[in-house]
């Protein structure tokens, strides 16, 4: 599987995520992709990403470095992300996020991972 291949989803992934581009990351995954979120725990990507979309008012995203092991199908992504929630309640956290991809190199998992103290307390305060 194509390293410079993987790195450059990886990078779109970023790029459309902090877009709120939600149509083109889910466009990344397969049709069975799914996503374990630490907020919104194990989802298909499309109902992840819709559910994201309505509590957010604007992403910034600063991609830090990718690792990927050649050997694998898997990447990790190691970004900050800056989120503010519709209620323009912001919160800003290091997130690492693992993509496992398909033969195809479309995404058949990404698992986030990242301190959801403060994000926990300010999406239970959005909802309310």
């Amino acid at each position: 599987m194509s390293t410079i291949r993987k790195k450059e989803i990886a990078k779109k992934y970023i790029e459309h995520l902090e877009n709120g581009d939600e149509e083109k990351v889910v466009e990344l995954f397969n049709e069975n992709g799914l996503v374990d979120s630490p907020l919104y725990g194990i989802q298909n990507a499309d109902a992840f990403y819709k559910k994201l979309n309505n509590d957010t008012a604007n992403s910034e995203l600063h991609l830090l470095n990718i690792f990927e092991d050649e050997n694998t199908n898997s990447i990790a992504l190691y970004f900050t992300y800056k989120w503010t929630m519709k209620n323009n309640s912001q919160v800003a956290f290091d997130v690492v996020d693992i993509i496992d991809f398909d033969q195809n190199l479309k995404i058949k998992k990404l698992k986030i991972i990242y301190d959801t103290v403060t994000a926990r307390r300010l999406l239970k305060e959005l909802k309310e």
